[in-house]
């Protein structure tokens, strides 16, 4: 199988001199292609600075980070910039959509940024209208977010991380400002695009959510305290009783 997340020792130290605080204390995870994988932890456990890492929004203290086979854990913020945008789709909690841009405009985002391959503005509009068909919402292309719910906010901004075909996708709290039955329709969406082979890394808090991925990855004190099968739901209710 192709490694799309590889991390070797992993460290991430905030603070100098006598003050400082290890984030993460020497992380090893693989994910392969097509894997659907929960990340997991109390608050402080470092889940937010791993995944801050694998999205390449920040680089690690030491250790090495391959995505797609690609060493990222010493590029600059500016190599990590194009690495997000051509290789990364970004999903979160809050959408992050601009508010006076109509849904399709907001999609087509990643595409104006892209420093290679860079399309006409027809092409762009094409791709990012597909993006929106993907996610049953092309009927709301011109419409701006706050004439949208909060589920089809989030089904736009899923639609801006596909748009660039990326080689992972990383969902921050994807349900959490949604109710249960929206939040239940959007992960329906992550299970289509899973089952259409793409690799999704989520983080979440809730258990109920994190068991309908394949795997969980549970970090304590910045260190990968479980990482295995995501038991479903139902057999957690069983195993209650």
């Amino acid at each position: 199988m192709t490694a799309i997340i590889k991390t070797e020792q992993l460290t991430k130290i905030y603070g100098m001199g006598d003050i400082q605080v290890a984030a993460l204390g020497g992380v090893d995870v693989q994910i392969n292609e097509g894997e659907f994988v929960a990340v997991m932890g109390p608050s402080g456990s470092g889940k937010s600075t791993l995944m801050n890492i694998l999205g390449c929004l920040d680089r690690p203290t030491s250790g090495h980070y391959f995505l797609a086979g690609q060493a990222v854990s010493g590029m600059d913020k500016v190599q990590l910039a194009v690495i997000r945008n051509q290789r990364i789709g970004f999903i979160f909690q809050s959408f992050n959509l601009l508010a006076r841009t109509s849904a399709l405009r907001n999609v087509m985002l990643p595409l104006v940024y892209k420093r290679q391959g860079q399309l006409s503005p027809a092409e762009r509009e094409e791709k990012a209208m597909a993006a929106l068909e993907a996610v049953g919402l092309a009927d709301r292309a011109h419409h701006d977010p706050n004439e949208l719910s909060g589920g089809q906010r989030q089904r736009v901004a899923i639609a801006r991380a596909l748009v660039n075909d990326p080689v992972l996708i990383m969902a921050d709290e994807p349900t959490g400002n949604l109710d249960t039955k929206t939040g239940n329709e959007i992960m329906g969406l992550l299970h289509k695009l899973h089952e259409r082979g793409r690799t999704i890394v989520m983080v979440t808090h809730e258990p109920d959510i994190a068991a309908q991925t394949e795997r969980s990855i549970v970090l304590v004190d910045g260190l990968v305290a479980e990482d295995g099968r995501s038991q479903p739901a139902n057999a957690q209710m069983m195993n209650a009783k």
